[in-house]
């Protein structure tokens, strides 16, 4: 086993956590896997160490791993890439291993855990392993627990896993930037037990946001509250990946929050337990039933419920203006106005004009309205029914019977039992019953007395 005196580059460096590696050991580096697809890759089974049922990363992928001398050895590559929020949208972000967010890390419960970090970055970076319990060394935080990582330099973190949980990673250093541009991922510890807290299926994503212009691609990293892209995993709406499960799976969400604000996180169809936080798995005693949970700045909970009923379910953020793309705060309401007559003499001048907004937005989700280049509409994607006029943190859960049991392919649109969708009335309209407000007053006189009848007073 190589000592760990070989991987720091001078003993003063060994009072740091995060070692710089020589040119000797740079040649000794574990591959650095690379991903440029925003397809979710499927679970990676752990080709050796403890067994666990892998998670599936929505729009993501697993960082693979190799042993050495009983350290499992990862590779994360700090850099900038390019990534697509969904179709005729792509920003440019920081991230890591070609994407943001970047690869998923899992490791078990007891593993003594290596990562290896090339900073690819114009400008010095750390890493931070939310939630961990190690060294303090190792805790990632620049100028404080070890020196920064410079621009073209690897430097080393190694601890063990003391616990089972869900984490994240993300830098401290120039950390607003660097959130702002897309550096986070996601850090799953496995429990030694494979059949503690067990499921079926485990989805991990991380709830992120941005401040893009339209038409333009790079983040504005100095926005600290007016964001218009709210996305998982870097992505928004129609651009998420569905959640696929197969009927009677017990099924788990891991959610993490790295934006600047809170989010409740709504499930239809089904009520749900908050199993784990990141502090770690709740006792069942300590559980009760939910439909939202709000994840909190900075926080990550763990949801499970069994998928008993078939359906395409709706999932997303329950903030209405986190379930749009490219939102403008300063749009005027104009619902209730009539101008027609302003329309008129504009479409004079400019003939692809329309009139929007004033019964509502819904017709922004009906329409084909020319947009800037690399510009998503504010509401948009299309169900079997017609527009869904969503945008955002929005995907749907789709629970389907006869599934494999690691199959997550979409599936497709639900087939609904004949009988069970939403129809229109076709019967006699019924008649409305008009009030006056003095007959409404005279009404409201009208009281019981106690032990009495009715009468005025």
């Amino acid at each position: 086993m190589s000592s760990r005196r070989q991987f720091l580059r001078t003993s003063a460096a060994g009072l740091f956590g995060a070692a710089l590696v020589s040119r000797a050991q740079a040649a000794a580096l574990p591959e650095a896997p690379m991903m440029d697809k925003p397809d979710m890759a499927p679970p990676l089974l752990p080709p050796n160490g403890p067994p666990y049922n892998p998670v599936a990363t929505l729009n993501g992928w697993t960082l693979p791993w190799r042993m050495k001398d009983g350290w499992k050895e990862f590779h994360l590559v700090a850099e900038p890439v390019r990534r697509q929020f969904a179709p005729g949208m792509t920003a440019h972000l920081w991230g890591y291993n070609g994407q943001s967010p970047g690869p998923t890390i899992e490791c078990v419960e007891g593993d003594k855990v290596r990562i290896f970090v090339t900073n690819k970055l114009p400008e010095h970076t750390t890493i931070h392993w939310h939630g961990i319990l190690l060294p303090n060394g190792m805790d990632g935080v620049g100028g404080l627990t070890q020196p920064q990582i410079p621009t073209g330099k690897t430097f080393v973190y190694e601890f063990q896993m003391k616990k089972s949980g869900t984490f994240m990673y993300h830098p401290h250093a120039d950390e607003m930037v660097q959130m702002a541009m897309g550096m986070m991922g996601f850090l799953v510890v496995h429990p030694r037990d494979p059949k503690f807290m067990r499921v079926d299926r485990d989805f991990v994503f991380l709830i992120n946001a941005y401040d893009i212009d339209p038409g333009s691609a790079t983040p504005r990293v100095n926005t600290m509250t007016d964001f218009n892209l709210w996305s998982w995993n870097s992505r928004v709406f129609p651009g998420i990946d569905h959640l696929v499960a197969r009927k009677g799976d017990r099924v788990r969400i891991r959610i993490g929050n790295l934006t600047m604000t809170n989010h409740p996180i709504h499930l239809h169809g089904y009520d749900f337990e908050v199993t784990g936080t990141d502090g770690g798995w709740v006792p069942k005693s300590a559980r009760w039933p939910e439909v939202t949970t709000d994840v909190a700045v900075g926080q990550m909970r763990a949801i499970e419920f069994t998928a008993n009923e078939p359906g395409d379910w709706a999932f997303h953020c329950h903030k209405s203006h986190h379930t749009m793309n490219a939102m403008g705060h300063g749009v005027p309401t104009m619902i209730g106005v009539d101008h027609r007559g302003v329309a008129q003499k504009i479409m004079r001048l400019v003939p692809d004009y329309m009139v929007m907004g004033e019964r509502g937005m819904a017709d922004m989700g009906e329409m084909e309205m020319p947009l800037p280049d690399n510009t998503l509409p504010m509401m948009t994607g299309a169900g079997p029914f017609g527009p869904i006029e969503m945008g955002g943190m929005f995907s749907v859960v789709k629970v389907r019977e006869g599934l494999a049991r690691n199959d997550y392919k979409d599936p497709g649109w639900y087939r609904h039992p004949a009988g069970t969708v939403s129809y229109p009335w076709t019967g006699e309209a019924p008649r409305a019953e008009r009030r006056t407000p003095v007959a409404e007053a005279g009404r409201a006189l009208r009281v019981r007395k106690p032990g009495g009848r009715g009468g005025r007073h």
